[in-house]
């Protein structure tokens, strides 16, 4: 079974060597690692030409992460299809490898998802994010599977792509559409993925939290799933735990 991870970067110089890293430590084998720059005028391209195993890859202006997160599913050649993006690793070096063998094992499952850790400058673990009580009615209230530990066979990606019509919540409209189809079965495996730093764009402080609560309801509403604003923000009172866990 052949895995593709797909990184989207620009001006990334300052942390996707360790991306990078992450990838090419994977005791599985049969990876390929799919890049897409957006036109990086920093050295993340001198950077990226000093792992060999990246072999798929271009360097050209695109829209922002989510079309080149496109452009990257639609070169990846992978039966299965994950990202890690260039601020972010891969927790440990059988990741792949435990994916492998899920998949592997559970013919009929469509996609995977587990769980992630946020990480500081210094790397210290100070936020674990756990998709093991995930269900798809809490879409409702802007809970979604943690994105970066989200794979999926390709047929899944041959049907549903990013819409770009969302800057920041593409990914929660992505896993709505694809949850929605009684097709794919998603199942939830217990195994942290990878370590994601905080300041991305969906954790970027005030400014980005409302901006993509109202992409959540906005895609709610598109999709057919009852929300409002009172319960996408109800959701924040129960992260407190997720901190609590950490620090136990």
């Amino acid at each position: 079974m052949k895995i593709s991870v797909v990184t989207s970067c620009f001006n990334s110089s300052k942390h996707v060597r360790q991306t990078l890293q992450s990838v090419a430590n994977q005791t599985y084998t049969d990876v390929e690692h799919v890049l897409i720059d957006g036109g990086s005028t920093d050295n993340t391209v001198d950077i990226i030409r000093q792992f060999p195993h990246v072999t798929n890859w271009v360097t050209e202006p695109d829209k922002g992460i989510y079309d080149g997160l496109n452009k990257g599913v639609k070169r990846a050649t992978g039966d299965v299809i994950g990202f890690v993006h260039s601020d972010d690793y891969l927790r440990s070096d059988d990741v792949l490898e435990q994916i492998a063998d899920f998949f592997i094992a559970n013919p009929n499952v469509s996609a995977i998802y587990g769980d992630i850790v946020f990480v500081n400058e210094q790397e210290d673990v100070i936020r674990y994010y756990s998709s093991k009580n995930w269900s798809f009615k809490k879409m409702s209230v802007g809970k979604m599977p943690a994105h970066p530990s989200f794979y999926a066979r390709k047929e899944v990606y041959d049907r549903y792509q990013f819409n770009l019509d969302y800057r920041i919540a593409a990914d929660f409209d992505h896993i709505l559409r694809v949850a929605q189809d009684e097709e794919f079965t998603l199942t939830y495996l217990p195994l942290v993925t990878t370590a994601m730093r905080l300041g991305g764009a969906s954790t970027d402080g005030i400014k980005s939290n409302l901006r993509i609560n109202k992409e959540i309801l906005a895609i709610c509403k598109a999709n057919g799933v009852k929300s409002n604003y009172l319960k996408i923000y109800s959701k924040y009172p129960s992260r407190v735990f997720e901190f609590i866990r950490k620090r136990g």
